[in-house]
Formats: structure tokens, sequence, C-alpha cells
């Protein structure tokens, strides 16, 4: 009896959860008007796909996609460029300053974004970046960079030492050691770090509004948050431009679902 209660939640919190997600795909292919019929249904009699076909040629829209894979590309190549030879730097070597670093890198996490939205934009703007792809990219690092060192450190910390300790008896230098040997076998951690900061990239919302000015820089959720009108919201297209929007992160998720499931778990042990 407490399996079946145990599997009667579960399949109620599955409903629950995809419950909207569902309400959102079938408001994709109704009309405005369809949409907010009683009794509500969720299968529809006009089935069409106008909305999306309005969002896919609409040269903005486009745009607005065209501009996060970039902005969501890059910032996830450079953290993890930067993260995976800092979180190296932590785990294998004892330097000067190494504890007061950690203590500003787990600070920075602490601190509420949007306390830093007027500095940043002050900053962007004195460093001419304002409504250009670099004010963007380096914005969303400082807040993807340390949750990437953490992780990553976290992670080389469960490899054994003796890995290093091989190549350098080999002649070769620690560079070698980390992109040659530690770095292939931690593909888990990289992806689980990766994916997760292209979704924090992808879905940023508030600072990609404020550190943007023209409709040729401006990201999905901005677009989104666009097709709302003066007079009338187009609730079909911003369903429509809501699931296109998801399907990257929800392919990445599980095309790379087994790395980063093991990605996640293996930094929080220690061997």
């Amino acid at each position: 009896m407490a399996r079946i209660g145990v599997i009667i939640g579960l399949v109620l919190g599955a409903i629950f959860a995809a419950g909207p997600v569902l309400w959102m795909l079938s408001s994709s292919f109704k009309s405005n008007t369809e949409i907010f019929e009683l009794p509500p249904r969720l299968v529809t009699d006009s089935f069409s796909f106008d909305a999306y076909l309005t969002i896919l040629t609409t040269p903005e829209t486009v745009r607005f996609f065209l501009n996060s894979y970039v902005v969501a590309g890059t910032v996830t190549l450079l953290t993890l460029l930067v993260a995976i030879q800092a979180a190296y730097a932590f785990s294998r070597f004892e330097f000067r300053g190494k504890r007061v670093l950690n203590v500003v890198i787990i600070s920075v996490q602490a601190v509420p974004p949007i306390t830093l939205l007027i500095p940043y934009f002050g900053l962007v703007v004195a460093l001419k970046l304002y409504n250009t792809y670099p004010g963007l990219i380096l914005t969303y690092m400082v807040f993807t960079l340390p949750y990437a060192i953490i992780m990553m450190t976290g992670y080389f910390n469960t490899l054994p030492r003796e890995l290093d300790e091989a190549v350098r008896m080999d002649g070769a230098g620690s560079m070698t050691a980390l992109w040659r040997i530690l770095v292939p076998i931690s593909v888990p951690g990289i992806v689980s770090v990766g994916i997760y900061t292209f979704m924090i990239a992808w879905n940023e919302y508030l600072f990609a509004l404020t550190l943007t000015r023209t409709n040729d820089m401006r990201t999905v959720p901005i677009g989104i948050q666009l097709l709302m009108g003066q007079h009338s919201y187009e609730w079909n297209q911003i369903m429509a431009m809501s699931i296109l929007g998801s399907i990257p992160v929800l392919i990445l998720f599980l095309v790379l679902q087994r790395y980063f499931i093991s990605g996640l778990t293996a930094g929080s042990v220690k061997s």
C-alpha cells in the first residue's frame, strides 16, 4: 500500500508539473479565441501551425533566436574554458590567497543579481558595451563562472592525483595533465556545468532587457515579452515562441542526460 501511495503521488506530481507545459503546447495550435473558450479544451478542432509559421518567418523573431544562440553558446564556451583551468588550480595547487579567492567566489553566488543591475548598467555604458554581444556575454559570465568553478573543483577533487604525477614523471607539464588526461575523463562534470550555464544564459531576462536597446540585440525571453502588445496579446504566438525557446535546452538535456546526472553527483563525495 505504501508503494502504491508513492506511485500515485509521483503520478499526480508529474501531471501537476506537465499540465502547464501541455496547455502551452495546446494553445500554440489554437486561435486566440479558442484559447479562452469555456469549458477549456486541450485538443482543438481547428489545429493550425499558423503561430509557428508567423514566428519562424518573421525576421525580427528569428533574430531573437540567433541572438540567444550566439550569447548562450559563447557564454557556455568561455565559462567552461575559464572554469576548467581555475578549478584545476584550486584542486591541485596551494598558493597565496587561495582561501580568499574561494570566499570571494562563494560570496558572488550569494549576492542577488537584481541588486547588481544598476551598477552593471553603469559599468557597461561606461565601457561602451551597451547594446552589444560582449556586454551581455561578460555580464552573464559574472554569474555563471562562480558556480562552474565550484562544481568543477569538486569534480577534480574526486580524481586521483596519481594521474597528474604519472604525467609529470613522463616529462610533461601541468597543462598537458589537465587537457590530455583530466579533461577527457571529466566529461560528465563538464557537460553538467555546460548545460547549467547554457540554461542560465538562454533564459535570462532582466539583464537582457536592461543592457540592450534595439530589437536586433534582443534575446528570446525579451522577444516573448514584446509579443504582448499595448492593446492585445498574441497568446498563440507567445505560446509557440515559448515552445520553440524551450526546445534547445530540452534537446541538450535529453541527449546528454546520462552525463548530466552523473556529473551532478560525482563531485558530491570525496574519494
